[in-house]
């Protein structure tokens, strides 16, 4: 069954909260208690510098203050730019593993802060229908232009929106978080769980591919330990299925993500 998003339901008041704590999705390794910002691998480029270093991570820096108080305006603008070193052109190997070996839940799934939608796109398919939903305009659209082609096009969907305000109109089978959860302040990740579970099915499953997972102090991004998962999806009535290392990230990134699979326990839905 489709998606009818039709009925979205947008606040732009909350959209710059959002918008203030994106600024890790530029990072791809974690900061030490004293370290600056590492800039991140980039699609044409393995090595990894300070940010102050790497000017396209300066720039981004640049833009994102310029439009602190602006929803999703330095956003825009890094895109209009192709400033986006934190986009690595193709889906993220952990979604091509699980979708090959028939890992992910089939139904309704959802990508928040999709950026150019490659994991919505590797996700997609006849028996699984996938949204991704994005604050920036300019990755929407890019989205729907590289990708509305395709054999299975009719199996995705992106769409402009605030992912705490958005009200689709049906629940979802499965929720994939990928460098979302360390994005936003952490005073925010209550609600972050709290929209989880308001939008994910009684028997759905949420996979969070965790990162940063260091003990570093501040962000973003701000640091994404097992911990501060349990911390907040605990008292929403979820609990850990499995909490592996991601042997499959890309090279800046290895040795710092896990790969957690969550579901409500059995007694939160008697």
């Amino acid at each position: 069954m489709m998606l009818d998003i039709k009925g979205v339901i947008f606040n732009k008041s909350s959209l710059g909260q959002v918008l203030a704590s994106r600024r890790s999705l530029f990072l791809q390794r974690p900061l030490s208690s004293q370290a600056k910002p590492r800039a991140m691998d980039n699609s044409n480029s393995s090595s990894s510098t300070s940010s102050a270093a790497n000017p396209k991570v300066h720039r981004l820096q640049q833009l994102i203050s310029h439009h602190e108080y602006s929803p999703s305006g330095g956003w825009e603008k890094s895109w209009e730019e192709g400033v986006t070193p934190w986009d690595i052109g193709r889906p993220t190997p952990v979604v091509v593993h699980l979708r090959q070996t028939g890992a992910l839940p089939f139904g309704n799934a959802l990508v928040p802060g999709c950026g150019s939608g490659h994991d919505v796109v590797a996700m997609a398919c006849p028996e699984r229908r996938v949204v991704g939903i994005d604050i920036a305009e300019f990755a929407i659209k890019k989205a729907k232009e590289s990708f509305s082609s395709l054999p299975n096009a009719n199996y995705f969907t992106f769409l402009k929106a605030d992912f705490f305000t958005w009200r689709p109109n049906e629940l979802f089978d499965l929720i994939f978080d990928y460098t979302f959860f360390c994005a936003i302040e952490p005073e925010m990740r209550s609600a972050w769980a709290r929209k989880i579970d308001e939008m994910l099915k009684p028997h759905g499953e949420l996979i969070t591919l965790m990162f940063p997972v260091s003990d570093h102090v501040g962000g973003p991004p701000y640091k994404a330990a097992v911990s501060d998962y349990e911390e907040v999806l605990h008292p929403c009535g979820f609990e850990a299925i499995s909490i592996v290392d991601n042997d499959l990230a890309i090279k800046p990134r290895m040795g710092n993500e896990k790969l957690g699979r969550w579901k409500r326990s059995q007694k939160s839905l008697l």
